[in-house]
């Protein structure tokens, strides 16, 4: 190294090549496969209701949605790690954002379908035309 160039100091180290605490890892890999896991159960559950004659028909609906909250809550928290800790509450707050801005696309987009029947001429109308 000569004297023109700068020592090399822990701080020029770019993220992610860092020395790995193994305790850490172990950790990591612990929680990615306890997701993994819920995941999976949760898909196969999902499969489960949705061709089985065992549960009841009108509740197929109502049991998917609750499967597929919790398999985003699963992915969420196990493979996103947004959690509600202090040093989470940007991720939290860019997660609600998303979420409301798509709320507000479906709900848009509902309110326009359900309302285009309304301002649309009506079918007679349409016909005497093309004649």
């Amino acid at each position: 190294m000569s004297q023109s160039e700068p020592h090399a100091t822990p701080i020029d180290i770019p993220p992610g090549d860092d020395a790995v605490d193994p305790r850490e890892a172990t950790a990591a890999l612990t929680n990615y496969l306890v997701g993994l896991a819920l995941a999976v159960l949760l898909t196969a559950v999902s499969f489960f209701v949705a061709g089985t004659t065992l549960v009841w028909q009108p509740s197929i609906p109502v049991a998917l949605s609750v499967l597929a909250i919790a398999q985003m809550g699963v992915h969420l928290v196990f493979f996103l790690h947004i959690t509600t800790g202090p040093d989470n509450v940007n991720n939290v707050m860019a997660l609600a954002f998303g979420v409301l801005i798509v709320l507000l696309l479906i709900g848009g987009s509902l309110w326009i379908m359900d309302h285009m029947n309304h301002n649309m001429m009506p079918m007679d109308e349409i016909m005497r035309m093309q004649r």
